[in-house]
């Protein structure tokens, strides 16, 4: 839906050479022209206006000098810097471009009628006087002489399977008459054709064309030649073909003109010489003459030179230069460039390098360069009475489509403007509320205006039909006072106003534009004259206006951006400049232009060929094929194939940057990706809709979730929620953001939802919808310029919330109205309500409303039954212990009668509580059934003792029955029997001792050795003064087991009066004081010689063996540790010097890693994931292994010795106990050297700790968190944590940290 906008036109008239120009070519280096007439050859440069050189072909002979020569070919040859010509009397002459000397390479007495170079200038095409084509080389030296004219069609010669004769095959609508039909002689060429051959090339320069005068039929005929002079295919007999012939550069089509006899058309045909497509030419019958077709560099224009057969009543013959695109297979005429007399072009050709770029060389030598750029014209609007309209200039046709109203897909349209002649601008008021108006310039040179109607007078011509899109209708015509009488004289035309106009015309000096402001004349108010003008100095390429800030930009030719203020008398032109007053200039020229605001400074965005989008001079993306600026958004297509949009006043320019070159993560509001090769065409204001078109030329709408989403949070803090449901239901938005994007305000205005959706339906899908999740946080996140709203209920479930305040309002309002709905509400919570709602539904049965337009009991339970399963409602509806309600339910499921009926008859029969525990017991309520069987009677406590051993019902049971009633001893009997069998004997003595079990308590007690316990049950009953005494005997011997010595002793010596026994336990297990104060209570010194002494200095010696073990075992790891750690630097920096400093895996040998070259363990748990604690601990211990060259050895030495060191630090208290009983008898020596051992072995390992843990080694492998961190700096730590310590690798141990405040030395010891 693009048009050709005429950027730029270079005229220039300085030019005059001797003769006519017959022939010129462009030089694709320099861009200036060659042109050669009947006497010379001339190199001219129309940016400059100068004669670079020339020569006379008449000088050395090779034309006459009477002026008869004629000129058939002129090329460019860029490898040789020369130009090639060719003469109708069969010179081929170079022209050297550096020295301007002419030579003849070659000659051909029967004359040239043609000269055509290939592509890569490698070979040429000559077609002599005899008809025969000659091939050579660019060294002129021939490769292959062949006639043009050839019998056989050529190698790619349609096959023919033999199905049949013609005279045998079904002939349709003809009838069997078409069999006899006689094949028609082809009709000879027209008689203006001038019967020359034309040659082309195909893209490539692979395949050539060659359209000449058949010699039998008189008739044109096409055949397709290969790269070594084979013929490929012949055409097929066509009638009217005429002279034009163009190989689309792309390879696909051959174009030609065809005269038919109701019309003129260009046809296409395939390289086999197949037809294929064609277009209609504007013209009558007889009309125009086509004089060439010519194809621009990418295939994109179609230029079709035409002139008339005869001449006007002015008696000047009209020439036209018509430029065609096509879209979906509809060709579209884009320009008309109409020319008089002298001026009437005789060369005419396409820039070589510039696409859209085309040359023109009139009769009196005047060259015209025009620039083309694609453009779509769009109503400028931003409110809701602009109808997006995108206007498409087709011939004397302009297609006008509405996307607000519809999306008519091309080459159609909502409807057009006719026109009398063919269009070449068209622009939309820029006044606001008006930008539906269209304004339409022709090539006729006048200006027609088309506005719309009134409602009324719409209507009056509708015939009773809604119509969707208004049409417009011509308001006016006015005639343009152009400056230049030549075509296209006007161009970036503007409407600012209802009768003022902005121009753009080229200055007097090549490189100057006039810019004009056209107004209607007090004289003439059918005519634009100009109001005021103002001279720049430089070529006006694009303008742009912003009806926002009235604001409008100019861009020049190099890229100058300028400000026109336009609102004054008298026009005026300043730099661009930005906030700190320097000007701002794009770096290259842009091919399309936008005005928008960024943070509240405004911006010309720019676009270039190469597609790169500006900011002024900062450029803000590399790969954009298109862009559009609607109200606050930027909306741009890549060639990645995303659209993005973004928010232009919550970004700063860096931001944008920044934006537009992220990739986007996961639900990116901002991007989607789209087709491949797709536009932008327009934004529908004040809407969600974006119109994207095809390469193929169709489009496509869609919502951007970016402008969805805007509008959305729009919407609800306006409290529109009838049209935020609405548009989330069509485009299939999360109905939860309604209440995630503002809680707080959603449940203050509940009732207002409510009302505004007004409709069950609607609020049954928003609470079926309901999910606990936070849409804000996760699919749709906030904007950063949007604040967090905090959530209004804290500690209760979202769900949970919602449907509460639904259901109560809803219940204020109308409870009948919105029946379904509260149920729904029920249903829905975290908890379904489904009890509840069952409820409901039974009163209405019982009561049944009288409200017009009620539920019914039925059709509320029907509905209960599309939201639950109906079997999870048959339980429910069960548990009601109502069996109407059941039976309500059964009746609409697929239970048999048969199963259910004397299910419910059974229970019918039954005795209430009885009734509910059968129910409840079915349901595996457990609880319930309990409540209700202890409510049945004694007959059912053994059934009830049953159930609660089955279900461990136990203390649910107690609390049923009162404390001394013997169903409460039965129950704690029971309790206590199955918390022994779960190893809780204490607890069951509790129990059984409570309940008056003394004899059982007793028993538990003993067997789980809580021996006060026992000891104050045996004597609550009391047990005899010899059988206690064998009970502390008993138990002692348990705690003995048990290296509880202390307890075992207190109940010897109380209880058992064995004294003896009770200091031997002491002594066992080191607790010598205590032990002390019994022999001399008792008078029992003798012991201290017997067992005291030996047990201390058997005490003595084990110590001192155990910490010489200890400390050998620490000095061997401590060793073992160092060597490690080296082998690892050693083999890190290795890597560092093999791999270079950047080398990733030199951080796998760091000290704190456990990855070895040497290593020839592999770690064979690495698939260990989810496994038990005890399996986990079992792999860690085995990773922990002390084995040298195992993967973990550094780690497993730290672990071993971080235990020996915490071993030891905990015999502090024991070895002060020791040491003052060895000095109490005398054993000062033992206790010395004692002392001396334990304070060296720890002075040995607190020395120690600097070296096995060194500073740093820690805090450079834990990851950097807390509540100074930022999510970067975590991410970085996690990064450059060593890769070898993965999640299953054991972690580095802490160092242990020694209790030197606990004092154990004696200082009467040496």
């Amino acid at each position: 839906m693009r048009n050709l906008k005429l950027l730029k036109s270079l005229r220039s008239s300085e030019l005059q050479g001797p003769g006519t120009p017959q022939c010129f070519s462009v030089r694709s280096d320099t861009g200036s022209l060659l042109i050669a007439s009947q006497f010379s050859v001339t190199e001219y440069n129309p940016q400059s206006g100068e004669v670079v050189s020339e020569a006379s072909l008449t000088a050395d002979g090779y034309l006459p000098e009477d002026g008869s020569g004629v000129v058939v070919g002129l090329q460019d040859l860029a490898e040789l810097q020369s130009a090639c010509l060719a003469t109708a009397g069969g010179d081929v002459v170079l022209f050297n471009l550096n020295t301007g000397q002419l030579e003849c390479v070659g000659s051909v007495d029967s004359g040239l009628t043609s000269m055509s170079w290939s592509p890569d200038e490698e070979l040429v095409i000559l077609t002599t006087g005899q008809e025969t084509i000659i091939m050579m080389t660019k060294d002129f030296e021939p490769v292959t002489e062949v006639g043009i004219h050839q019998d056989d069609f050529g190698e790619g010669k349609f096959i023919t399977v033999g199905w049949g004769k013609k005279e045998t095959q079904f002939h349709g609508s003809e009838g069997k008459q078409a069999a006899q039909k006689k094949i028609q002689d082809v009709q000879p060429a027209v008689a203006w054709d001038d019967r020359r051959p034309r040659v082309t090339w195909r893209g490539d320069g692979q395949l050539f064309a060659v359209s000449a005068i058949c010699t039998q039929t008189g008739a044109r005929k096409v055949r397709v030649w290969n790269r070594e002079g084979v013929l490929q295919a012949t055409s097929e007999p066509i009638n009217g073909l005429e002279q034009a012939l163009c190989w689309k550069p792309s390879g696909s089509l051959i174009a030609s003109s065809q005269h038919h006899p109701n019309k003129h058309s260009v046809v296409f045909m395939e390289k086999n010489g197949l037809l294929h497509g064609d277009f209609t030419l504007p013209f009558s019958k007889d009309q125009v003459k086509v004089k060439e077709l010519l194809w621009n560099s990418d295939s994109s224009v179609l230029a079709v030179w035409l002139e008339d057969l005869a001449a006007g009543a002015d008696r000047k013959v009209k020439n036209y230069i018509q430029l065609w695109t096509v879209g979906n297979y509809h060709w579209y005429l884009k320009q008309s460039l109409d020319f008089d007399g002298d001026k009437a072009p005789v060369c005419s050709c396409w820039d070589p390098e510039r696409p859209l770029r085309l040359h023109v060389v009139a009769q009196n030598w005047t060259t015209v360069t025009y620039d083309w750029g694609w453009t779509t014209e769009q109503s400028p609007g931003l409110d809701n009475t602009d109808d997006a309209s995108v206007a498409v200039i087709d011939g004397e046709k302009v297609l006008v489509t509405t996307f607000r109203q519809s999306g008519v897909p091309p080459p159609m349209c909502s409807f057009e403007l006719q026109l009398e002649s063919p269009v070449n601008q068209v622009t939309f008021l820029c006044q606001p509320s008006r930008t539906n108006e269209i304004a339409v310039f022709t090539s006729s040179g006048r200006i027609s205006v088309f506005g719309k109607v009134s409602k009324e007078d719409l209507d009056r011509t509708a015939d009773g039909f809604r119509i969707l899109s208004r049409p417009l209708f011509l308001q006016k015509t006015f005639r343009v006072t152009a400056p230049q009488d030549d075509a296209l004289a006007l161009r970036q035309l503007l409407w600012l106003q209802e009768e003022l106009f902005f121009a753009v015309a080229p200055g007097i000096l090549p490189n100057t534009s006039v810019l004009l402001m056209l107004h209607p004349g007090q004289d003439a108010p059918d005519t634009l004259a100009v109001r005021s003008q103002v001279e720049v100095d430089g070529v006006v390429i694009s303008t742009v206006y912003s009806s926002q800030t009235g604001t409008m930009a100019l861009q020049l030719e190099d890229g100058q951006i300028k400000r026109l203020h336009w609102d004054s008398p008298e026009l005026s032109v300043e730099e661009w400049l930005d906030s700190s007053g320097v000007s701002i200039n794009f770096p290259v020229p842009c091919i399309q232009t936008a005005l928008c605001c960024i943070s509240g400074t405004e911006y010309l965005l720019g676009l270039t060929d190469r597609s790169h989008l500006y900011a002024g001079d900062t450029e803000l993306a590399s790969n954009v094929s298109s862009f559009a600026v609607c109200d606050d958004f930027l909306l741009i297509t890549t060639h990645s194939h995303t659209c993005r949009c973004l928010q232009l006043s919550t970004l700063t320019l860096k931001g944008l940057q920044v934006a537009l070159s992220s990739d986007g993560g996961q639900n990116d509001e901002t991007l989607r990706r789209v087709e491949r090769g797709s536009r932008l065409v327009t934004v529908v204001p004040q809407d969600t809709r974006v119109i994207l078109q095809m390469p193929r030329g169709n489009l496509e709408t869609m919502h951007h979730r970016a402008l969805v989403l805007a509008q959305l949070r729009k919407w609800l803090d306006g409290l529109r929620f009838r049209d935020v449901f609405e548009c989330m239901r069509k485009l299939r938005i999360n109905l939860n953001l309604i209440y995630d994007h503002n809680p707080k305000i959603f449940l203050e205005n509940i009732e207002t939802f409510i009302t505004q959706l007004n409709s069950i339906n609607h609020v049954n899908l928003f609470l079926t919808e309901l999910k606990e999740e936070d849409t804000t946080c996760t699919m749709y996140p906030r904007p950063e310029s949007c604040p967090s709203q905090t959530q209004s209920v804290s500690g209760l479930k979202k769900v949970d919330v919602v449907c509460d305040a639904l259901r109560k309002a809803m219940e204020s309002m109308d409870p009948n109205k919105f029946c379904l709905s509260i149920l729904t509400a029920h249903v829905k919570k975290t908890v379904p309500e489904l009890e509840t709602a069952l409820q409901k539904v039974h009163e209405l049965r019982e009561n049944p409303p009288e409200a017009p337009g009620a539920v019914s009991a039925e059709e509320a339970l029907k509905y209960l039954l599309f939201l639950v399963n109906v079997n999870d409602l048959y339980e429910h509806s069960l548990g009601t212990y109502d069996f109407d309600l059941v039976l309500m339910v059964a009746e609409r499921s697929q239970k048999d009668p048969k199963e259910y009926l004397p299910f419910l008859n059974m229970l019918k029969s039954l005795e209430p509580n009885y009734q509910r525990y059968a129910i409840d017991k079915h349901l595996k309520r457990y609880r319930k059934a309990l409540v209700h069987l202890s409510k049945s009677g004694e007959e059912h406590f053994i059934e009830l003792v049953q159930l609660v051993k089955e279900q461990k019902l136990f203390s649910d049971a107690l609390r049923l029955y009162p404390a001394g009633s013997p169903q409460y001893k039965l129950l704690s009997c029971a309790y206590a029997e199955h918390l022994v069998e779960q190893q809780q004997a204490e607890q069951a003595g509790l129990l059984l001792w409570r309940c008056g079990e003394p004899a059982r308590a007793l028993q538990a007690f003993t067997s789980c050795s809580s021996w006060r316990n026992a000891i104050c049950v045996a004597q609550q009953i009391p047990l005899p003064p010899d059988q206690l005494a064998l009970l502390a005997r008993d138990l002692a011997e348990r705690l003995n087991e048990q290296r509880r010595y202390s307890e075992a002793a207190l109940l010897l010596d109380q209880y058992a009066k064995d004294c003896e026994e009770a200091i031997l336990a002491l002594i066992t297990g080191a607790f010598w004081e205590e032990a002390l104060r019994l022999i001399y209570m008792h008078n029992r010194q003798d012991i201290s010689e017997t067992n005291l002494k030996p047990a201390l200095l058997e005490a003595v010696s084990t110590q001192t063996g155990f910490l010489e073990a200890q400390l050998a075992t620490f000095t061997r790891h401590r060793s073992r540790l160092a060597v490690v750690r080296e082998q690892k630097e050693k083999a890190r920096l290795e890597m560092l010097d093999e791999e270079g400093p950047d080398c990733p895996d030199a951080e796998l040998y760091s000290e704190a890693s456990s990855v070895m070259t040497t290593s020839k363990y592999s770690q064979s748990n690495s698939r260990i994931s989810s496994r038990s604690s005890k399996n986990r601990r079992k792999a860690e211990r085995k990773k922990l292994s002390l084995k040298e060259g195992s993967p973990m050895e550094d780690r497993a030495l730290m672990h071993a010795l971080s235990e020996i060191i915490t071993a030891i630090d905990k015999m502090r208290e024991e070895i002060h106990s020791l040491l003052k009983a060895l000095v109490l008898f005398q054993f000062e020596k033992q206790a010395e050297k004692l002392q001396q051992a334990y304070e060296g072995t720890l002075q040995t390992m607190e020395g120690a700790l600097p070296e096995v843990w060194p500073e740093g080694l820690l805090s450079s492998n834990a990851p950097v968190t807390g509540p100074n961190s930022t999510a970067n700096s975590i991410m970085a730590s996690f990064q450059q944590q060593k890769p070898a310590a993965s999640q299953q690798d054991p972690e580095i141990p802490t160092a242990p940290k020694l209790r030197n405040g606990v004092k154990w030395k004696l200082t009467i010891l040496k």
